[in-house]
């Protein structure tokens, strides 16, 4: 009876040791998720918030590459640097890129993730690097999100190479029939990221996080009558990514009363 019941422990202990542990063949997420469950190309109708106010028309770049072992790196000081390298044309500008349009971007180069074990693996090495400077033609896509959140890591994973260890560019034009004073921006990502309203900052989501709708949100501010540009830029190194934005009133409310271009 003895050596049953330290059988049939060993035999648990296995069991919740194997069930901690991913299969080898398990889906993490790669390729073979389908995009369009996510996101789909933005139409030429006109886009407004969702029920709960968030905006789901962007312009995505495809990530640029910049390797981090850990996300804890991720202090204000830090984003502030990685966000302030004139990585193209425009960035942070008026004018916005075309739907479909490239740019040139120079990168620090890390090859590609490793999906041998079915699981996406991010493998580092044990000692800092210096990695190789590549020149990367990037290009700007449009898209409309089908969730309230933009599923950052499903664009990368469907369209590029790079998924782990970078940085997402995203713009959009919120538009306004009438100025709407006292208004904040309430944003969540993963991980770190900052945004901008009109060229000015307006929420900095610093450190390691997970997306949390209105994790943080702007100073009170104006959204003009007319057109409005808002810049956001993620970071993230290991993990998944993503984002949700929306504008929220005084009482906490959803601001809807706006459309959305990508022009």
């Amino acid at each position: 009876m003895t050596q049953f019941i330290k059988t049939l422990s060993v035999a648990v202990g296995l069991a919740v040791l194997a069930s901690a542990i991913p299969a080898r063949a398990q889906v993490y997420a790669d390729s073979s998720t389908q995009l369009d469950k996510y996101l789909v190309p933005a139409t030429t109708a006109v886009a407004t918030p969702n029920d709960q106010g968030f905006l789901g028309r962007w312009l995505l770049l495809d990530p640029i590459s910049k390797p981090n072992r850990s996300n804890t790196v991720f202090t204000d000081s830090y984003i502030r640097e990685a966000f302030a390298v004139p990585y193209f044309k425009g960035q942070l500008g008026d004018v916005l890129p075309k739907d479909g349009s490239k740019v040139k971007v120079m990168v620090e180069y890390q090859p590609p993730v490793d999906l041998s074990g079915g699981r996406p693996m991010m493998r580092f090495p044990q000692e800092p690097v210096v990695y190789e400077k590549k020149e990367k033609k990037l290009q700007w896509h449009a898209f409309d999100s089908k969730r309230f959140n933009v599923k950052l890591f499903r664009f990368a994973t469907n369209l590029t190479e790079d998924r782990y260890g970078v940085i997402f560019w995203a713009v959009t034009v919120v538009n306004c029939e009438e100025d709407i004073p006292n208004v904040r921006l309430a944003v969540g990502s993963n991980s770190a990221s900052m945004w901008w309203v009109n060229g000015e900052e307006a929420v900095v989501l610093s450190g390691d996080r997970r997306m949390v709708m209105d994790d943080c949100a702007s100073p009170r501010l104006t959204l003009k009558k007319g057109r409005n540009v808002i810049w956001g830029a993620v970071i993230n190194g290991p993990g998944m990514s993503d984002f949700c934005a929306r504008f929220i009133d005084e009482a906490g409310n959803p601001v809807k009363n706006i459309t959305l271009t990508t022009k």
